[in-house]
């Protein structure tokens, strides 16, 4: 039986806002400075065209905004975090601790595939280097485990601070996803021919 929780402390909400930070810091800034030192490449690879990539790119970047901008309001806009249209009646002590427990494990689940990946890391599709394929590790396990911990943040995100917008992050998170998703498949396929086909065969697209 869920037991509702109290008015979430000031400390609490600030505790989700410093994690998002230290989130996006490990996983895109940092990972993308070290490999761009190591290998030279920039691994963001979106561009401003307005083919489907492209697209994806920019709906990426909002989402980015939207989640920090939701997350300081949150954590610091008082009475304003009202306007994001919160879900009171979920917000019990279970699901916030199962929330935590999602964005932790997608920190370490993501950093570790990025890891994994080594230099064919990339945050979009690269057509100007070539990249290994990979198939080892977690992506023995998943061919996306990157866009799965993702996925296992937004539903993280909702569960620790159940409002619309935060529900949206994820519902448009989601669908960006699977678009890119297919896209990528599509290039490896024509970039890796039989051996990623094989690989498609082995290894489910989630898990």
């Amino acid at each position: 039986m869920f037991v509702v929780l109290k008015p979430i402390d000031m400390t609490s909400r600030i505790y989700l806002f410093a994690f998002l930070v230290l989130y996006f810091l490990i996983v895109f800034v940092v990972r993308s400075w070290l490999l761009w030192k190591r290998t030279g490449v920039n691994p963001f690879t979106f561009d401003d065209t307005d083919d489907a990539h492209g697209y994806n790119g920019r709906l990426f970047k909002f989402i980015v905004a939207l989640e920090v901008l939701i997350v300081a309001i949150y954590a610091f806009g008082g009475e304003v975090y009202e306007y994001l249209l919160p879900f009171w009646y979920l917000e019990h002590w279970e699901l916030q601790v199962a929330g935590w427990v999602f964005l932790v494990l997608s920190l370490v689940w993501t950093f570790t595939a990025q890891l994994q990946m080594a230099d064919a890391w990339r945050i979009g599709i690269d057509t100007k280097n070539d990249t290994e394929l990979v198939a080892t590790g977690l992506f023995s396990m998943s061919r996306n485990p990157i866009f799965l911990g993702i996925i296992l943040a937004d539903i993280g995100l909702f569960l620790v601070a159940p409002n619309a917008f935060t529900l949206l992050i994820g519902v448009l998170s989601i669908v960006v996803i699977q678009t890119q998703v297919r896209l990528e498949e599509a290039y490896l396929t024509t970039v890796h021919g039989e051996d990623y086909i094989e690989y498609r065969k082995r290894v489910r697209r989630w898990l």
